[in-house]
């Protein structure tokens, strides 16, 4: 059995109810270390945009090379493209970043099947917590696109929309790529507009599109003007 293995049955046991208040409190340092070498590792790498994505896509797939071309153009604006740090979606996102001479890094989550880095990033740290992972890829990003995907992506997407909605975040943009994948999903917001638990007004949070020119646009017209963010200036957005 790995050593990841056991350390995720373990700390799954924090989850189970009470613990002494010895054992919450060496959890409550883990944590503190997870945000600590996360902050250490990510701090530099400029502006970022977030792409999700699910990580069963192979490279034959046409998610997959949607989200290497769209993410190469997004870094072509001078942005530094974070993912997940794993395979499929967020494998072909570093890439296409790496493609074009752009910067690419990644928060890997640390699982029981060991996802191990994808091969295109220039810096990533690995994190054992998947709420600690969601605050950094939040942290450091100016826009976020969710590619199809699973629960992993529908879950950080909806915490992304959640945090602007409420406005504990400053409003950024979000993409949601894929109409035909996500079809059933939005049909189940304007159900919820419907429903009067979401405001009408929600559904301009967010950009649905089909189109990889129509997305990069969208993120460089609301970051770079809205953030006062200077691609002219490289060595203020990138590290050296």
């Amino acid at each position: 059995m790995s050593t990841h293995h056991n350390f995720n049955r373990e700390e799954i046991k924090f989850l189970e109810g009470p613990q002494s208040r010895y054992k919450d409190f060496l959890f409550t340092l883990k944590v503190v270390f997870e945000f600590i070498k996360g902050f250490r590792v990510l701090h530099f790498v400029g502006p970022c945009i977030t792409v999700f994505g699910s990580a069963r896509f192979k490279e034959d797939h046409p998610h997959y090379e949607s989200a290497r071309k769209l993410s190469g153009l997004i870094a072509k604006k001078g942005f530094t493209i974070m993912t997940g740090g794993g395979p499929g979606i967020m494998e072909a996102a570093n890439r296409g970043a790496m493609e074009v001479g752009g910067k690419s890094v990644g928060c890997n989550i640390v699982l029981p099947f060991e996802q191990h880095p994808n091969p295109y990033l220039q810096k990533y740290t690995n994190i054992r917590y998947f709420f600690v992972r969601k605050v950094l890829l939040l942290k450091y990003s100016y826009g976020l696109v969710a590619m199809p995907g699973g629960f992993g992506t529908m879950d950080e997407l909806f915490e992304v929309l959640t945090l602007i909605q409420t406005m504990m975040i400053k409003r950024y943009p979000v993409v949601i790529f894929g109409k035909e994948y996500h079809a059933k999903l939005l049909e189940y917001v304007e159900d919820m507009k419907k429903n009067g638990t979401i405001s009408p007004e929600d559904s301009d949070l967010y950009l649905v599109t089909d189109s990889i020119d129509e997305a990069v646009e969208f993120i460089a017209t609301h970051t770079i003007i809205p953030f006062g963010l200077k691609p002219k200036v490289k060595s203020k957005w990138l590290w050296e």
